[in-house]
């Protein structure tokens, strides 16, 4: 088979909607059966890593520590092709793979490229209530201690033990890794939840869990989560001890906040001005209350706003989180949702007592351009923490989206996401081995510190 990919890419597992609601209307997702038998790490000439994992839909995507990404899809001839990004742009480095039972018959630019054997350990532990998880250890090559990460989901229903990429450039590069499926989700017990509590304690009991099979390999351990793992991470960290903490894209705020930051971002970047902002304010105020009572409130509200604003001219800019989904609906088809997405958030969380009772060192990396989670007030609470001398280290990224995914704007405005920034996925790894930010951070920017230290990472 053949492949042709342009030189790859970092490391994380992403979910490009927000951090709260983002499986409302959506199955889970399930790779491609064809493509499975490619799944791995690969190893060039030259010592490159590209991994290669599934994704939703035929073929999957490749990716480097350095950032860069791309696609690989059913060529329609039997074979596959290969592209950069998300744009579907053409991709320099040409490769074959060998067949599904011929792993050292792989090639990539010009030489072999044979899989990296990465042997996992098969981890069954019990989270909170009892519920049976299933869980995967996987540990660097070698017999002395090693710092491992606990991967905590985002709001994604898919199976962790499928998607998970960290997984395997991670090991790699000296870093075990944690992964496992949240209940109610591929090989786990349970039922769906974004419950944050009931989460926490699961992710909690996964550090035990690896620190029971890892035995005396077993030297850092801490949480990795991404956008709702944000909120999920921290609160983790007050039930069991940790060493580290890494946020990727979540937020300081909670999940109201999400929806009123995403709705000025929309009506913002469709150039309204400060009216009509406040505007949706109130809007938001209204589907707030909707959706913390689980509709017990009534339709009377979403029916005068639909009266109300239905008419003007921005109220198809209005956005949000749930309050645009909300609004889109009849009240019958609100009515026969509701029952399907009742997973038990927490919409009155506040992040913000959590962050103080955590004395591991947390790395929170944000995305400067962030649609999904919006950085403003968690920028500006994170700070303020680091100036008390919370633990905390915020870095941020330009000209990226969430998942830390950097774009380019098109002529007509819209965001063409290219690759992870530069740097990002190297920190997360730093942050594992060392708690210090040792290599380049690309066009990362360590905006605060912890003030009591005095110290300043490494850049």
């Amino acid at each position: 088979m053949t492949l042709r990919i342009g030189l790859p890419a970092g490391l994380m597992a992403v979910s490009l909607a927000g951090a709260a609601v983002a499986q409302i209307g959506n199955e889970p997702a399930k790779p491609d059966p064809a493509f499975v038998c490619h799944v791995g790490l690969y190893r060039l000439a030259d010592g490159t890593l590209i991994d290669v994992a599934p994704v939703d839909g035929p073929g999957g995507r490749w990716r480097l520590i350095d950032g860069r990404t791309g696609r690989v899809q059913p060529d329609g001839a039997g074979g596959w092709t290969g592209s950069q990004g998300w744009a579907e742009r053409p991709s320099p480095l040409s490769a074959a793979f060998g067949d599904c039972a011929q792993a050292d018959r792989s090639r990539a630019a010009g030489g072999p490229a044979p899989r990296v054997d990465l042997p996992p350990t098969e981890v069954a532990f019990t989270g909170a209530d009892g519920t049976r998880l299933a869980g995967r250890l996987i540990l660097p090559p070698g017999d002395g201690p090693v710092p491992i990460m606990v991967e905590v989901h985002g709001s994604e229903a898919s199976a962790a033990l499928d998607f998970n990429w960290f997984r395997r450039p991670a090991p790699a590069s000296g870093v075990g890794v944690l992964v496992y499926d949240k209940r109610g989700t591929g090989s786990s017990e349970g039922r769906y939840t974004q419950n944050f509590e009931l989460l926490a304690a699961d992710a909690a009991a996964a550090v035990q869990a690896a620190r029971e099979a890892a035995g005396p390999r077993a030297g850092r351990i801490g949480l990795h989560g991404g956008s709702q793992g944000g909120w999920v991470s921290p609160l983790a960290a007050t039930k069991t001890p940790v060493d580290f903490v890494i946020i990727g894209y979540g937020m300081a705020e909670g999940v109201l906040a999400e929806d009123r930051e995403e709705m000025r971002q929309n009506l913002e970047a469709a150039g309204w001005g400060p009216e009509v902002v406040a505007e949706g304010r109130k809007i938001h105020e209204v589907t707030a209350a909707f959706v913390v009572s689980n509709g017990a409130v009534g339709f009377e509200g979403l029916d005068a706003l639909r009266a109300r604003y239905g008419s003007e001219p921005w109220w198809k800019d209005i956005g949000g989180d749930f309050s645009s989904l909300l609004l889109g609906m009849t009240n019958e088809e609100i009515t026969a949702l509701l029952p399907k997405i009742d997973w038990g958030l927490m919409w009155d969380y506040d992040p913000m007592p959590t962050l103080r009772r955590v004395d591991a060192p947390m790395l929170w990396i944000l995305a400067a351009d962030d649609t999904g989670a919006p950085v403003e007030g968690t920028r500006e609470r994170l700070t303020a923490l680091a100036a008390e001398g919370r633990p905390i280290t915020v870095l941020q990224y330009p000209d990226a989206d969430h998942g830390i995914i950097q774009f380019e704007t098109g002529a007509n405005g819209e965001r063409i996401e290219t690759r992870y920034s530069d740097g990002y996925i190297q920190a997360v790894l730093d942050w594992a081995a060392s708690g210090r930010l040792d290599h380049p951070l690309g066009r990362g920017e360590v905006l605060a510190r912890p003030a009591s230290t005095g110290a300043r990472p490494a850049e």
